[in-house]
């Protein structure tokens, strides 16, 4: 009660207080709004979800709140730490970028919390600047790594049958698993492969056709979020 007490008291002080708690949580409203949409405009993956931008909004604006809580009082800091261990997501971030910006709205919510509001706009600013600069120039581009199933005939069998192609289309192979099909005629490799950027797919896989007489060839991607 005397909690409450003090802070809806009209003194000078509370009303300072709760004045730069809104201050603070405007700032981090606003930030979080242009790291949003930063992520909106960088999105490269396949299941874009409004919901986790909401998110990203919300917990800027909420850490900001529960560091003005947390300052200066070690016991009820070390109480939410004890509380929010115990909050699992409902679905788990597969996307290492996602996990770049829920850290970079945490940030921005615990420097505005802390009222350090010139440091808040500076990291936004400048992390924006260089998560956009990440995304124009594709820095690290490089092709996922794909699965090359090749049916060989047996007759046409041996261990160096595609080491040519791989050097000339891919930055690195492996093979995953070797098996029998078509009641011990043919068999199948399965590669796992990373093809150099200037590699087409069609292109590899008709030399690869030159090989094994015509037979069936595939390549997919492997399960790998962008």
């Amino acid at each position: 009660m005397d909690i409450l007490t003090q802070l809806f008291s009209t003194s000078g002080d509370s009303e300072s207080t709760i004045m730069m708690s809104l201050l603070a949580m405007a700032v981090a409203a606003v930030l979080s709004l242009i790291i949003t949409k930063l992520y909106q405009i960088t999105f490269t993956g396949e299941r874009y979800s409004q919901a986790f931008v909401h998110t990203i909004v919300m917990m800027s604006v909420i850490i900001s709140v529960v560091m003005n809580v947390v300052s200066g009082n070690a016991g009820v800091a070390f109480g939410l730490f004890a509380v929010f261990s115990l909050i699992r997501f409902r679905s788990a971030v597969t996307n290492a970028k996602d996990i770049a910006y829920i850290f970079f709205g945490l940030c921005v919510g615990m420097t505005s919390g802390l009222y350090q509001f010139d440091l808040a706009i500076v990291l936004t600013l400048f992390s924006s600047l260089l998560f956009y600069l990440l995304y124009k120039f594709e820095y690290g581009k490089g092709k996922d790594t794909q699965v090359l199933k090749v049916t060989v005939p047996e007759n046409l069998n041996h261990e160096n049958l595609l080491d040519d192609i791989f050097t000339q289309y891919t930055v690195s192979h492996k093979l995953r698993q070797v098996e029998t099909t078509n009641l011990g005629t043919m068999i199948l490799y399965t590669f796992a492969i990373r093809s150099k950027n200037a590699t087409k797919e069609k292109e590899l896989l008709d030399r690869i056709r030159e090989k094994n007489a015509n037979l069936k060839v595939s390549l997919t991607y492997m399960d790998n979020e962008n």
